[in-house]
């Protein structure tokens, strides 16, 4: 989003106040916030439809090459503007008017990342956790990742909203009108900076959850939590920083929850060794089954379960690549991302698989 404003202001890279990155974000970013110059000014949507996604990969594509956006891909300039992250993206409306949040692969990536992180997300879906609805388009010869934006939903005005997940998928039509979540990421919740998100731990977010989110939502979101950082183990997602996990405040439980999975790409890779970014458990952030056990008593887990849920998780993660192939993945995605899925023999230790069903 940055380079999107730079892009917009002829400005070079971080050399804007951050109250103008703020005002040149639009309407359209991620929660309920907004910041305008006044109350009274009139919102900046900046969503395009999906139709236009080829002008806007075009238009990605020459920001990050430092090329002038021409008059007709303007519209980057709003659709782009309101997100963060490395990759290139966009906010796009589909043809209900239902909001999503469009990934593009970047000119220097080597995979397919929008099909391979689109895959991944709907495997997480297979082992249980909250995952938004996503998928894959072509545009061109190029995959573009949609992934449905779960900061908002559709209600009638004085209706009450749905509970639980069917809090992310509800409609537009019969009246309903487009509501926004509240969001904040982990980041945020910890009350810490970039710089010192490398002494957090997934230990530290089970905390969080016990301290701020509701009653109502704290074992299921920590048991959640718990399979989460298991899944990032077995797909060697060491992109897991705090910015990439988040919470929303519920209206219906009026308190914060863990907010769906986002932000989840395998690394491929032929070390042995393997970390994440957040710590797992007593041996730091090595990511290993047998690390992440030690942890279990912070997210209120027994042996049992806690084991339980690693046999869950990977009882759908070894057979990746069929599921990589039901979701229509190519072959060449499945090759690029095959050193990154790690069998449980490679991170779990003899005693530890006694354990398991």
């Amino acid at each position: 989003g940055r380079c999107v404003i730079e892009a917009k202001l002829n400005a070079k890279a971080n050399v804007l106040p951050e109250s103008t990155y703020l005002l040149e974000a639009g309407s359209n970013r991620v929660g309920a916030l907004d910041v305008r110059l006044d109350i009274n000014a009139p919102t900046q949507d900046g969503h395009q439809s999906v139709t236009d996604l080829h002008y806007l990969l075009d238009a990605a594509e020459r920001i990050e090459e430092g090329r002038p956006i021409p008059a007709n891909l303007e519209m980057i300039f709003q659709a782009g503007a309101s997100l963060g992250g490395a990759r290139p993206k966009a906010t796009v409306r589909d043809e209900h008017g239902v909001l999503w949040l469009a990934k593009f692969k970047s000119i220097n990536e080597r995979l397919n990342i929008p099909h391979i992180e689109a895959a991944t997300l709907q495997l997480a879906a297979e082992c249980g956790m909250t995952v938004p609805e996503v998928k894959v388009t072509q545009v061109g010869d190029r995959d573009v990742m949609l992934i449905r934006r779960f900061d908002r939903y559709w209600a009638k005005a004085g209706e009450a909203a749905p509970k639980g997940d069917a809090l992310y998928r509800t409609t537009p039509g019969d009246g309903r009108i487009e509501k926004r979540l509240h969001f904040v990421s982990a980041l945020t919740l910890l009350a810490c900076d970039e710089m010192r998100s490398r002494e957090k731990s997934y230990s530290d977010l089970a905390q969080a959850i016990r301290k701020y989110c509701d009653h109502a939502v704290i074992r299921d979101n920590n048991r959640e939590l718990f399979a989460r950082m298991v899944y990032n183990i077995f797909v060697s997602n060491d992109d897991d920083h705090p910015r990439n996990h988040g919470f929303l405040w519920d209206p219906v439980i009026k308190g914060w929850r863990l907010s769906p999975l986002y932000d989840v790409m395998p690394r491929p890779t032929v070390a042995t060794e393997r970390y994440l970014f957040l710590g797992v458990g007593q041996a730091g952030r090595l990511a290993t089954l047998d690390n992440a056990m030690t942890a279990k008593e912070m997210f209120n887990l027994s042996e049992r379960e806690a084991a339980a849920i690693i046999a869950h998780v990977w009882e759908k993660v070894r057979e990746w690549k069929s599921y990589f192939e039901k979701f229509g993945a190519s072959a060449q995605s499945i090759d690029q991302a095959a050193n990154a899925y790690r069998h449980i023999d490679q991170i779990s230790t003899p005693k530890l698989r006694t354990l398991l069903p």
